[in-house]
């Protein structure tokens, strides 16, 4: 369960990341709740998973899912260039997480 938990997290690092880029340094509303809300929640979840993941393995997984999201999220939306550079990249990471869960 709490490696559900750590991935749900990681996801909402990704919303929080992006609502940060989209609040124009927290001037705008909207944005700037979403960020406030999801950034709590990422760490809440991380704290609770932590309960039973060593902490550098927990970290490590929480901050790969957040960052492959958030940048798979601006290929999707065309913020960032995709290449296949970049793809490889983020799918190194992806096992890399993998492997950590196996191994721990």
């Amino acid at each position: 369960m709490d490696w559900l938990i750590l991935v749900g997290s990681g996801t909402l690092e990704a919303v929080w990341a992006h609502a940060l880029g989209r609040s124009d340094g927290l001037r705008r509303l909207r944005p700037a709740l979403l960020f406030l809300v999801a950034s709590t929640l990422s760490v809440a979840g991380l704290g609770i998973a932590l309960r039973t993941i060593p902490a550098g393995t927990g970290y490590a997984v929480w901050t790969a899912v957040g960052a492959c999201l958030t940048t798979i999220w601006a290929f999707i939306t065309r913020t960032e260039r995709a290449s296949v550079t970049k793809a490889c990249c983020i799918a190194g990471i992806i096992v890399a997480v993998v492997g950590l869960k196996v191994t721990a």
